[in-house]
């Protein structure tokens, strides 16, 4: 019911007597560059738009799981608990029993996080404050005065806005390569912006508007062979992409551990290969070398000043154990499946527009004369259908998706969603436009 519109920034009341939400239509040729929410102005008379609105609906049907995946495992929470409850002590700190057993969570983690890399040493998988805390490490880490970036137009806000501030600066050099007309970059592209002084190559694994999977491999290659470095944000697609090299063919990867890796909000995760050195971005306490006033030299320590979030690491590893227990690809194509159902019925609804590669499991669509923030409100109030709407931190692609200013309704499918989750969103998707 009536939640607070993230777009806007506005709070929604429901009316106390049950009626439907107006639903505003955009005014034909109004312009599309305005920041998310901000409504064009009307400057004629436009009837509203009602659909038919039933009591609160009793049922939560949370499709937005790629901002964070809900509800978590039993055996999530559990571990949660447990390391919070029972254990309650810092991890590599001290010696005492329950100091160890901290310790000994943070170390399943790190061998947990390798195997979903496809392999990698867990000696370096570090566990940063947030994935876009990792990507920071990883930027400003790896980067130096004179560095040529290549980033994409369909990357998140996590990377460029730290790769435009580091421009900015007068730090870096920066080219943003364009993607198609689902979010995917033609690897050409980066080839085509190489320049002598290029060091690093950035993209998002897949894109968390219309879920393009980009062919990593194929950007490695291009990568490697002209002896630069190459970033991945795995935030979508490392839990529910099979890794099938190890990180993907990258020299480092990030990604939050509470989306598809299905942990709690907290840690994300930083691989960086064995030979790359990161300049530490955050200095402090190890619990190591704690005579010098310089950063140790193993990397997770480097990487790790302060203190471990134990618990959520413990949540992280119970996580994992059931994903693997499932196997990644068996829980990201139960996700797909959904989705390209959702896809395929929302193509076929008059006045809906549907922006979704069968990627990652992500569907985007517009609804033609209305408001994303409005549709994302009707799906709530009258179906208990929880999504997002807006640009998603991920502005620049919406100018190659012809969705520029309002952006999408995005629904994003989770383990836990059913069919039934798809029928509500469909069915009150045709109701708004039949309404």
């Amino acid at each position: 019911m009536g939640r607070a519109s993230r777009a806007s920034g506005r709070r929604r009341r429901p009316d106390p007597r049950g009626a439907a939400p107006r639903l505003r239509r955009r005014e034909a040729g109004s312009p599309w560059h305005r920041h998310a929410g901000v409504r064009p102005p009307r400057t004629g008379h436009v009837p509203d738009r009602r659909i038919a609105v039933p009591d609160a609906p009793q049922v939560r049907r949370y499709l937005d799981n790629a901002a964070t995946t809900w509800p978590k495992p039993d055996d999530v929470i559990t571990a949660w608990l447990h390391a919070a409850r029972d254990i309650g002590a810092t991890a590599g700190r001290a010696s005492y029993a329950d100091a160890l057993a901290a310790d000994a969570i943070r170390d399943d983690a790190r061998r947990a996080a390798a195997r979903m890399l496809g392999g990698v040493d867990p000696r370096r998988v570090a566990f940063p404050a947030g994935g876009t805390l990792a990507l920071n490490i990883a930027l400003h880490g790896l980067l130096q005065p004179g560095d040529h970036v290549i980033a994409t137009a369909a990357d998140h806000n996590a990377v460029l806005r730290p790769l435009d501030a580091l421009r900015a600066a007068g730090t870096i050099e920066l080219s943003i390569v364009p993607c198609g007309a689902l979010g995917h970059v033609d690897p050409a592209a980066i080839a085509a912006a190489w320049r002598p002084t290029t060091r690093l190559v950035t993209c998002t694994h897949a894109s968390n508007v219309t879920g393009a999977v980009q062919d990593t491999a194929a950007i490695a290659g291009i990568v490697h062979d002209r002896g630069g470095l190459f970033l991945l944000d795995a935030a979508q697609s490392l839990g529910q992409v099979p890794c099938t090299a190890p990180g993907w063919h990258a020299d480092a990867v990030a990604a939050p551990c509470h989306k598809w890796l299905l942990g709690v909000g907290g840690p994300g995760l930083l691989w960086v290969r064995e030979g790359l050195e990161v300049t530490p971005l955050v200095r402090g306490g190890t619990g190591s070398s704690s005579e010098s006033l310089r950063m140790p030299d193993a990397f997770t320590e480097r990487m790790e000043a302060g203190t471990a979030d134990v618990p959520a690491l413990g949540a992280f590893v119970a996580a994992i154990t059931w994903i693997e227990a499932r196997s990644v690809a068996v829980v990201g194509d139960g996700c797909r499946m959904l989705a390209t159902a959702a896809a395929s019925r929302l193509a076929e609804v008059r006045g809906v527009r549907v922006l979704a590669s069968a990627g990652a499991p992500i569907v985007s669509i517009t609804v033609e004369g209305y408001e994303p923030a409005d549709v994302a409100v009707v799906l709530e109030q009258a179906a208990g259908v929880q999504v997002r709407s807006g640009l998603h931190c991920a502005a620049l692609v919406h100018g190659h998706l012809g969705t520029a200013g309002s952006g999408t309704v995005r629904a994003s499918f989770g383990p836990f969603n059913t069919p039934a989750d798809v029928d509500a969103l469909v069915t009150t998707v045709e109701g708004i436009v039949g309404g």
